[in-house]
């Protein structure tokens, strides 16, 4: 078994009706394609909505010849519904509240496109002779969902990790030891003012 690099990055910053990535978001996802430049990536996976698809292009344009390859299981839906006792009591009902909103059927779809996601781009790679580098170009949600995966967290962890547009997240999964994650929600190929877009602005660092 060989150890996976999986690279994880948010959509660059998006149109209000978010069938296109703006100036900035676009600006943002060739920054992104410069930083893994050199990364012998194997693979660009992206989701199917557009500013997913957009970025991986933008991104991929940067890298060569690195096939891009769209997956359901990159796209933007809700991982996981917890239930009101699952929370911490200080803030469940607040929670709970947040995604009322999720039907019964796309509970469903999210838990299974969940499932596939981890199935599809995290745990070692039980074949190759050297590591395994990819990126997973996809929405806010997946990218919280696998970073709590990766630390073991309760299911509804994922609530609460905020990812900026374009920023980055590397998790490493080796074989003889827990997932690492050795980068998370990192801006440091963004100038300035390219970051933190994406998070509402009280959730924004002062840097």
């Amino acid at each position: 078994m060989q150890d996976r690099y999986l690279y994880l990055a948010r959509h660059g910053e998006a149109t209000p009706d978010e069938n296109e990535l703006t100036p900035a978001g676009r600006r943002q996802a060739e920054l992104l394609g410069k930083r893994l430049h050199g990364v012998p990536l194997t693979a660009v996976h992206h989701g199917p909505l557009p500013r997913a698809a957009q970025t991986a292009r933008l991104v991929g344009e940067q890298l060569g010849a690195v096939p891009l390859r769209e997956s359901q299981a990159a796209g933007d839906y809700v991982p996981y519904v917890p239930e009101w006792d699952e929370l911490p009591s200080a803030f469940a009902d607040a929670m709970v509240a947040r995604l009322a909103w999720v039907t019964a059927e796309e509970r469903a779809r999210g838990a299974e496109l969940a499932r596939r996601a981890v199935m599809d781009f995290t745990g070692p790679v039980e074949e190759g002779d050297a590591p395994r580098h990819e990126l997973v170009v996809t929405h806010a949600f997946l990218v919280a969902w696998l970073v709590g995966a990766a630390m073991d967290a309760p299911a509804w962890r994922w609530m609460g990790l905020n990812q900026g547009n374009a920023a980055l997240t590397v998790i490493r999964y080796a074989p003889d030891r827990p997932a690492s994650v050795l980068v998370f929600n990192d801006m440091s190929h963004l100038p300035e003012d390219l970051r933190w877009t994406g998070f509402p602005p009280p959730l924004r660092a002062p840097c």
